[in-house]
């Protein structure tokens, strides 16, 4: 939630400020602004609203410069309005400060500050960072920085910018995502990387507690206390054309489309095609001696979770517990030196699962991540990791990284039971070998579309929906479920179908269209039996089922046929419907696929 961007160098910063905050709104925003260092003035422009209002702000009233900062924001403290938007400045107007993250002891240092004679502009705990910097201080904006810091209980990704020092951008985290761009005679700050990917592939993560100092040549970091910290900095492996729509729609249309190369690439140089072992390198974590896993995830990554439980417990033989990472961290988890936990994760900065990974080490677990996000601060915290390879996702509502996930999940498993011996090798290579057949059999089922169009067109105007699964697709009725209230804001819920008769099945009439997962595994029957159980009651019954099936037209209405695979494997292919469906009934309805209403692509704040 929220977005940064700054930039120092020596072009004309409002353009790379606009384009970067454009790259940022997938976060989700209510009003948007900048402040930008001219003729030795603070000078701002910011406005609740869309872009499009701040753009048109700055046609109207021009601010040339070659340092500045920029802000999307999603209302915390205080509502959306203009004067609510970011930057704030002090009072005197001499320094600007955008911020990403929740000031918790704002209301005790408000009444401090004005007891010491501050006058607060807003309802926000932001302005609270720019009267802290301002009365720290000294002659020294980095050092203002750090100390003023010192005194905020919270999280907090920052940029500061200051008349008295007009070549210079200091930037700051804690427990929020900002990442440094390295430039040649320039460089950026950003919430995330496509921000400034159109300038640099070259990135440096920041750490907690870091504080930066940017000049057009130089990058300096330290932590609060003033010590010097030296880091790494990393290549960006994907270009600025990989975040841009290529042609289609909408970003979400484009992302589903992505899914068979983003499969490919997760799977690249993991799994050996002549044998099908499974080798994660990067990993660096022996598996085998864990007795339990604890897999914690927030959205539509707890989904991915709660598959990777099933084929964790099936194939490697070894308990595992999938828990909201919101509510893990609330609980008293009996986690130990035994124990391994497994952060499921896109951004790598989900504030939730962060929390609940940092509690499960606390009490001495081993921890890896499944993360998207090279050098985000999930990959800093843990013992292992597995990337998913997928890119930039710029859609709100999360699909290609959901399948990436489950690739990866597929992997971990397929090698754990490898590590402990718990298949035999035959079927450990057939496993791996059939891997490699996912990302052919993506392609062959997202060119079904036929009957989704049409189901599209019908049911477009239903109010409720009912997703059902059984066993490794209950997961995927929850996630189809979700992906429908996201984007279409059509009521829906997704339950385990053995469950209809503990209440939803109340539910049920002819104007409820139910979407029944059945491809032919071991509880094919079991699902039948429940779709004649709706049919009984009038329901439209749409079925996910293998193409080809000789029986399902006998029970339903409609069919989205998918490629036939092990069982093991079939979620990764019967989500894919439920994602287009999910599409085009959104945007048959005209809403805002891509960036729906009250959601952010990235929860880091409680």
């Amino acid at each position: 939630m929220c977005g940064i961007v700054g930039y120092v160098g020596d072009k004309t910063a409002v353009p790379i400020l606009l384009n970067g905050l454009k790259r940022l709104e997938y976060r989700g925003y209510d009003s948007s602004g900048i402040a930008v260092l001219k003729n030795g003035e603070i000078a701002d422009a910011k406005t609740e609203g869309k872009l499009e209002r701040l753009e048109r702000l700055l046609r109207e009233r021009p601010l040339e410069a070659t340092v500045g900062i920029g802000h999307t924001r999603w209302a915390t403290h205080g509502r959306p309005s203009d004067l609510n938007a970011h930057p704030h400045t002090d009072c005197r107007n001499t320094l600007a400060v955008v911020h990403n993250g929740i000031i918790e002891n704002y209301l005790h240092l408000k009444e401090r500050l004005e007891s010491e004679g501050h006058t607060f502009k807003s309802e926000t705990d932001t302005e609270i960072l720019a009267h802290l910097i301002e009365s720290n201080y000294k002659g020294n904006l980095f050092d203002a920085v750090r100390e003023a810091l010192k005194q905020v209980q919270g999280s907090y990704a920052i940029g500061v910018v200051s008349k008295e020092e007009p070549d210079r951008l200091v930037a700051a985290r804690k427990d929020s995502p900002l990442l440094v761009g390295l430039g040649y005679g320039e460089n950026f700050i950003a919430s995330d990387i496509p921000a400034f990917l159109s300038y640099t592939r070259r990135a440096l993560g920041v750490g907690n507690g870091e504080v930066v100092l940017l000049t057009r040549d130089e990058v300096r970091m330290a932590n609060l206390e003033g010590k010097q910290v030296f880091r790494e900095g990393f290549e960006v492996l994907w270009d600025a054309k990989m975040a841009e729509k290529g042609g289609y729609k909408h970003f979400m249309l484009k992302e589903i489309h992505e899914q068979p190369k983003v499969i490919m690439d997760t799977l690249s140089g993991r799994v050996d095609p002549a044998n099908g072992a499974v080798t994660l390198e990067d990993l660096g974590l022996d598996l085998s001696p864990y007795k339990k896993i604890y897999i914690i995830a927030c959205g539509t990554a707890y989904h991915a979770s709660m598959v990777g439980k099933y084929i964790l417990e099936d194939l490697a033989k070894v308990p595992v517990e999938v828990d909201l990472a919101s509510e893990f961290r609330y609980r008293d988890p009996q986690v130990d030196k035994s124990s391994l936990v497994l952060a499921v994760t896109q951004s790598g900065e989900t504030a939730d699962t962060l929390a609940a990974l940092r509690e499960a080490k606390d009490k001495g677990a081993a921890a890896i991540t499944i993360c998207n996000v090279v050098g985000s601060s999930v990959t800093r915290e843990v013992d292992g990791l597995v990337y998913t390879r997928a890119g930039p996702e710029i859609g709100v509502a999360a699909t290609k990284t959901f399948t990436a996930q489950l690739t990866a999940l597929f992997m971990l498993a397929v090698r754990m039971a490898g590590e402990r011996g718990s298949l035999p090798p035959e079927e450990l290579e057939r496993l791996g070998k059939e891997l490699l057949t996912l990302p052919q059999k993506v392609e062959a089922t997202l060119d079904e579309k036929k009957s989704l169009l049409q189901c599209a067109r019908q049911y477009a105007r239903c109010r409720d929906f009912l997703y059902l699964g059984r066993h490794i697709n209950y997961p995927i009725a929850l996630e189809g479920a979700l992906k429908l209230k996201e984007i279409s804001y059509i009521h829906a819920e997704g339950y385990a179908a053995g469950e209809m008769k503990h209440g939803p099945i109340a539910l049920i009439d002819e104007n409820v269209p139910v979407v029944a997962l059945t491809p032919r595994d071991k509880v094919y029957e079991k699902m039948l039996s429940n779709i004649k159980e709706v049919k009984a009651r009038d329901a439209i019954v749409i079925a996910v089922a293998f193409r080809g099936d000789p029986d399902i037209h006998k029970y339903v209405d409609h069919i989205f046929p998918v490629s036939t695979t092990d069982p093991y494997f079939t979620p990764l292919l019967s989500v894919l419907p439920l994602q287009l469906l999910a599409y085009y009934i959104a945007d048959r309805k005209g809403c805002d696929v891509d960036q729906p209403r009250n959601l952010a692509k990235s929860v880091t704040v409680e």
